[in-house]
């Protein structure tokens, strides 16, 4: 058995569209990015990536390279996971949490977790989100940035 840990952060802006694990969510702001900028997908690539040991986002999908432009991070997910699949791992779990103070994150948590659970190949009930407010404390607290943490747990698939 392997585990990953992976994060990732990004600033808000006015007029952006905001994607949190492949759901599209109501609100304001966006993250700026170079991809779709869905925080919660980019910290479970990075978290199935190094529990696989085959390094990180930034190595497999570069921001220097066009073709991952506006890309759909769902598309980085489903390249991650059949990765891992070759290497003959198999996800177990996946535990994460999304931070903003805005917007509220609870009523899209289960519909998150279902659209993970698609993306990973697993059940519900392997999945789980939880959401934090910034507590009006730094840039997410003031509402600059969004931020995602998770952590996977990978076992041989033999």
């Amino acid at each position: 058995m392997r585990v990953g840990l992976g994060h990732d952060i990004h600033r808000l802006a006015a007029g952006r569209k905001l994607v949190l694990g492949g759901v599209l969510i109501d609100f304001g702001k966006g993250p700026v990015s170079h991809s779709d900028g869905d925080v919660l997908l980019h910290a479970v690539v990075d978290a199935i990536l190094g529990a696989a040991g085959l390094g990180d986002i930034g190595s497999w999908f570069p921001n220097t390279d066009p073709k991952w432009a506006d890309a759909d991070s769902a598309e980085l997910l489903v390249v991650a996971v059949e990765a891992a699949v070759e290497q003959n791992w198999k996800i177990v779990n996946l535990d994460c949490t999304l931070f903003a103070e805005k917007p509220r994150l609870g009523p899209y948590r289960e519909k998150i977790e279902a659209r993970l659970a698609t993306l990973l190949g697993v059940s519900t009930d392997a999945v789980n989100v939880k959401a934090k407010s910034g507590e009006q404390v730094g840039p997410i607290g003031r509402e600059e940035a969004i931020s995602a943490a998770a952590v996977v747990l990978l076992a041989r698939d033999e």
